[in-house]
C-alpha cells in the first residue's frame, strides 16, 4: 500500500479482483442518499462473502472505503447508481480503496512507548469462563451430596 502517514492515517490501493459467476463477493453501503458514515456519502465494503472473489483475493476488507471502480470515480454517486457500476462492471474490475491505518507501528495492542495497549478481550474471558464452569461445577457437586 502507498500513502502511509506516521502515526495513523489512510493508505490506498489498487484491487483487481476477477469476478466469479456468484459476482464479487461482497456488499457495499453508503451513497448520497444512504449515508453509511454522518456527513460522508462515500461507498463502503459492509460485508465479504466467504469464498468469494473478493475473500479468494484476500485484500479488500470490510470498512474499506472505495474511491472508484474501473477508474470511475463514486463521489456523489446515489447508492442504487453505485450497485448499477458495480454489477456492470464487467468480468476483470480494478477496485481503488481507500483504508483507513492503525495509529501505531508493530502488533496491535502495542503502542511502542513501553506501554501495553490493554489486555485483549481473551485474556479476560478466557480466565472469567474457566471461573464460572469451575462454580457451575462445584455448586452441582454440592447439590447432589444433599
Amino acid at each position: 500500500m502507498n500513502g502511509s502517514v506516521a502515526g495513523g492515517g489512510y493508505a490506498e490501493e489498487i484491487i483487481s479482483l476477477t469476478r466469479r459467476p456468484s459476482g464479487l463477493g461482497f456488499n457495499i453501503v453508503g451513497g448520497t442518499d444512504r449515508q453509511y458514515i454522518a456527513n460522508d456519502s462515500s461507498i463502503y465494503v459492509s460485508w465479504i462473502k466467504k469464498d468469494g472473489a473478493a475473500y479468494l483475493d484476500g485484500r479488500l476488507q470490510e470498512g474499506d472505503k472505495i474511491l472508484a471502480i474501473n477508474g470511475k470515480d463514486l463521489k456523489n454517486l446515489r447508492h442504487k447508481d453505485a450497485v448499477e457500476l458495480f454489477r456492470n462492471a464487467g468480468y476483470f474490475v480494478s477496485l481503488k480503496i481507500q483504508r483507513r491505518l492503525q495509529p501505531q507501528n508493530g502488533p496491535v495492542g502495542h503502542r511502542g512507548d513501553g506501554e501495553s495497549g490493554g489486555l485483549p478481550l481473551a485474556a479476560i474471558l478466557v480466565p472469567g469462563l474457566a471461573l464460572a464452569a469451575t462454580a457451575v461445577w462445584i455448586l452441582l457437586r454440592y447439590r447432589q451430596r444433599m
